[in-house]
């Protein structure tokens, strides 16, 4: 089955992977590399006689859609860099596929039309609109898989542990680039991560070797602070800072090892925006943090219902816990706990609230922490999401407790990828 070739004519795209819907013979194709309405050879890549479906590439094309156009980056297409997914579609071509994406998973998984999310329908370009063939350098973070017979970095291909080698990545940001990282041999490392502040002028390279090995003698292009993780997976020190500064907000963010922050320059400042905009915080209210990273929008609430209001910030990861209370250290009316939201929120006691803020990871908040937070009586609810069909199932959930959004927004913020972030904001229903 895999290797075997099929014409066929591409249905609407899929959520998840970049990929279309295709079928050949009644079975459905996940198609890469290829547009609705086109018509193409597929290369079937994974799946055998028995499988339910079948994954394969597009590779000729021999009726292309409107929004086609030649991938910018050379280590784009069938069998090679499996980072960004639609390099073959113009910028709106991109954003008209969020929105079916989107549209899709609010009436399967919601039931919610976008009028019935209180959705204009659009995905929201950040940092202004961009002709055709025009790459955005915008990911500030990024992770080179290291060749073990070579020592060169490269990128994983789709699905894949083998590695594309490249020269350099199109998407990344000019501070990932000026290392000049792809132009160094890493023998004994595994991988290397690049995180260059956007904020401030901080570089770092997070390394982890194969085991046993020992770290080479760095010498990059640009002053940067090196990190290394061992086999326990533990952020270790090297040389310079173990942290980078953020600017967003109107304060400076100190994100430490690694740790999770937004890779789009513009995201963070974006979100906060949107979230503040949705839930217009009152001097004197409480309000939520839940999954609160280094303290972002508990930052910018605390702002908000000042000295009167209080806000508690309830985070797992315990490296961002002694960030976010490092940032938010001046801010007496800012309390962050460290644990897992469904586990603490239980236990603090809290019956009632006027505001909340969750920014779950890509899995969504689930049906249990959902029934708490609805619970809560809060006047509004701010849901970040980083997957549709989280959202939009933690959407009925929330419907079911009473509800419905009032606003929901999304942002472009990962342009030449099949990702988006959106922010839906919740009301209860009168």
């Amino acid at each position: 089955m895999v290797g075997e070739r099929y014409e066929v004519e591409v249905g609407p795209v899929a959520h998840g992977g970049g990929h279309c819907v295709a079928r050949h013979e009644g079975r459905v194709l996940f198609v890469r590399h290829a547009l609705p309405g086109e018509r193409v050879v597929a290369l079937v890549t994974e799946g055998t006689t028995k499988s339910r479906f079948l994954r394969a590439d597009a590779v000729e094309i021999l009726e292309p859609a409107k929004d086609r156009i030649t991938p910018p980056c050379p280590f784009s297409g069938p069998g090679k860099c499996g980072g960004c997914d639609w390099q073959h579609v113009s910028p709106g071509g991109q954003r008209k596929l969020k929105v079916q994406v989107l549209t899709e998973q609010l009436a399967k998984l919601a039931g919610l039309t976008p009028a019935e999310a209180s959705w204009d329908g659009s995905i929201e370009p950040v940092g202004g609109k961009l002709p055709a063939g025009q790459v955005p350098a915008w990911r500030t973070r990024v992770q080179y898989a290291v060749d073990p017979e070579t020592g060169k970095v490269g990128l994983r291909k789709h699905r894949s542990h083998e590695i594309q080698p490249i020269d350099r990545c199109l998407i990344a940001a000019e501070g990932v680039t000026e290392l000049g990282i792809e132009g160094r041999d890493w023998p004994g490392v595994v991988s290397v991560e690049v995180i260059a502040a956007s904020g401030s002028s901080d570089r770092q390279v997070v390394l982890t070797p194969a085991p046993g090995a020992q770290l080479p003698l760095v010498e990059l292009d640009k002053p940067v602070s090196i990190t290394r993780v061992d086999d326990q997976g533990n952020v270790h020190r090297v040389h310079g800072r173990s942290f980078v500064r953020e600017r967003a907000a109107g304060r400076t963010w100190r994100i430490s090892n690694g740790g999770f922050w937004q890779i789009h320059p513009e995201a963070p400042d974006t979100l906060v925006d949107a979230v503040l905009d949705g839930l217009d915080p009152q001097w004197g209210e409480n309000a939520l943090d839940l999954y609160c990273g280094v303290g972002l929008f508990a930052g910018a609430l605390a702002d908000r219902v000042g000295d009167d209001g209080a806000v508690l910030g309830i985070e797992s990861a315990k490296q961002a816990v002694i960030d976010a209370r490092h940032n938010l250290a001046a801010l007496d009316n800012v309390r962050i706990e460290c644990d897992r939201v469904e586990t603490l929120l239980p236990r603090t006691g809290i019956t009632a609230t006027d505001l909340i803020v969750l920014d779950p990871p890509r899995a969504g908040a689930g049906r249990e922490t959902v029934e708490h937070l609805v619970g809560l009586s809060a006047r509004r609810i701010a849901y970040v999401a980083c997957d549709p069909a989280a959202l939009a199932r933690d959407l009925a959930f929330f419907r079911e407790g009473g509800y419905r959004p009032v606003s929901l927004r999304a942002f472009d913020l990962f342009p030449m990828t099949h990702h988006f972030e959106c922010v839906a904001i919740l009301e209860p229903v009168e």
